[in-house]
């Protein structure tokens, strides 16, 4: 049973998603330690305070504390002007002080929302409260035995909960893309689902179409991409539809996805809240947010996803398509930002629709191949405005630009002084001399033009291959074509 066929069965789904992200903070939660314990050893990111040591006293992290606030005021949160931490039992053994140091009842934020479009609808999906708590240590599993590496233990960890209000597994995955956005735009995450750095535990439950009461619902943990929190859902969905189908009971509990085998499995039964005996952190003091302070952070925000996007359309005339694949990667977005600022021409338009042109499609296609990040930037934005001044003064052709884009990628300089110190020639402009061309590339493939003529009109390129061949790029494509279409359909070329 698919998702779709689900949706059109008398059961909805009912989901909402508990995102946790680490803080691209220099120092842990609590102590001093560095956070950059990615290429580490085991255990040397680590001091008494973050191995629970006894008698040591934690110190709040400033940088962790406006981290969240911000993300809370991008998510439409409130702040309230009096927070704490507290306390939460925690019998495991990747936190060895026996306890984690979170937020209850008094989170840093609460009463926000996130709009997301889903089948050409906008949906607002609640949040409960965006807080921050320590981030545990990381067990490693062997056959017989567990081994402990305390790196990761006390790491600012950010928790962000939304309300039940998704109603598809891909909802879910909508959310959790556009969460994720707004968390790289902000700079406060990384981002990185595959590193741990940006993870989710899903709360998923089914009930009959038109019942108000929730269903006992199930919490599934271990999924580290988008695709995997889909799958995980749907799979979790039909199994719940199939046990009330079936009259069996549907067991409120901790489930683990299972990629390979493309299951979930259960963990262990489900906590309550007073299982976790919350209470005030006694060696933290209050935490007092002044107004002012929130304001502060509130101006910082940089120019969001959804505002970006809107901007693009509005002032650059992108199409939609276009704008979504340049700000879903913000170091793309950035670049392109860039390369406009680079660029000094009376037509913004007409040079935003070429600079997204080879953004998505060329400099993106070297990107791939030499295997760089898109914030890497072995082409600076300059180099590609140049490129673009270049076409747009008709001093290469667009086969002359791919050439020299590769060249400038490759070694650094400016197409400018590529194309003088390579000797390209300026496109050919004399019309006799290209006709002359057109005419004999045709009789040297009537075969290709014959084909044309009896209506498989894409033969054209294959002729228009042979001409950028014989002129070495140098005649423009476009011009070539209209030349190839009057001679092939008989009209004048004029």
């Amino acid at each position: 049973m698919t998702t779709d066929t689900l949706a059109a069965t008398d059961f909805e789904v009912v989901i909402g998603l508990e995102v946790h992200s680490q803080l691209l903070t220099k120092s842990k939660m609590f102590c001093t330690c560095s956070t950059d314990y990615a290429n580490a050893a085991p255990n040397t990111h680590v001091c008494p305070v973050c191995m629970g040591m006894p008698g040591v006293m934690p110190v709040i992290n400033e940088q962790a504390v406006a981290y969240t606030i911000m993300t809370a005021l991008a998510l439409n949160c409130s702040i309230p002007e009096f927070s704490k931490f507290d306390r939460k039992s925690y019998p495991y053994p990747d936190l060895m002080k026996g306890y984690q140091i979170s937020q209850y009842d008094i989170p840093l934020s609460r009463n926000g929302y996130l709009t997301l479009e889903h089948n050409g609808q906008l949906r607002r999906i609640g949040i409960t409260r965006v807080h921050l708590e320590e981030d545990t240590a990381r067990l490693l599993h062997h056959e017989g035995y567990s081994l402990i590496d305390i790196n990761r233990s006390g790491t600012p960890l950010m928790e962000i909960v939304s309300e039940p209000d998704l109603r598809s597994p891909e909802e879910a995955r909508l959310y959790m893309q556009k969460l994720r956005e707004i968390l790289v735009y902000l700079g406060v995450s990384s981002g990185r689902m595959e590193e741990g750095s940006l993870r989710c535990d899903a709360n998923i439950s089914v009930r009959p179409r038109g019942q108000q009461e929730l269903g006992v619902k199930t919490e599934i943990k271990n999924m580290n991409s988008f695709r995997a929190v889909e799958r995980a859902l749907e799979y979790e969905a039909q199994r719940q539809v199939a046990l009330v189908r079936s009259a069996q009971p549907i067991h409120q509990e901790t489930r683990g996805w299972v990629e390979t085998r493309g299951i979930t499995v259960p963990q262990r039964s489900k906590e309550y809240a007073d299982d976790y005996r919350y209470f005030p952190e006694p060696d933290l003091p209050p935490l007092v947010l002044s107004r002012a302070w929130v304001e502060e952070l509130r101006t910082q925000l940089p120019e969001l996803p959804d505002a970006r996007r809107a901007r693009y359309i509005a002032e650059y005339d992108l199409s939609a398509q276009d704008v979504n694949v340049l700000t879903e990667d913000k170091p793309l977005g950035d670049y392109f930002e860039q390369v406009m600022a680079a660029s000094h021409v009376a037509d913004r338009k007409a040079r935003a629709r070429a600079a997204s042109n080879w953004v998505l499609s060329e400099v993106a296609r070297l990107l791939k191949a030499h295997n760089v990040a898109s914030d890497a930037r072995p082409l600076s934005p300059s180099a590609l405005a140049d490129l673009l001044d270049l076409l747009d003064k008709q001093r290469i052709t667009g086969t002359q630009a791919k050439e020299v884009l590769d060249e400038a990628f490759a070694t650094g300089e400016m197409p400018g002084a590529i194309v003088i110190s390579k000797g390209i020639k300026p496109p050919i402009s004399d019309q006799d001399e290209l006709e002359r061309i057109v005419e004999e590339v045709i009789s040297n493939n009537a075969k290709i033009a014959n084909d044309y003529r009896a209506g498989k009109t894409n033969a054209i390129q294959a002729l228009v291959g042979q001409i950028m061949k014989q002129t070495r790029g140098q005649a423009r494509a476009d011009i070539v074509q209209k030349l190839l279409k009057a001679k092939l359909d008989g009209t004048p070329s004029a």
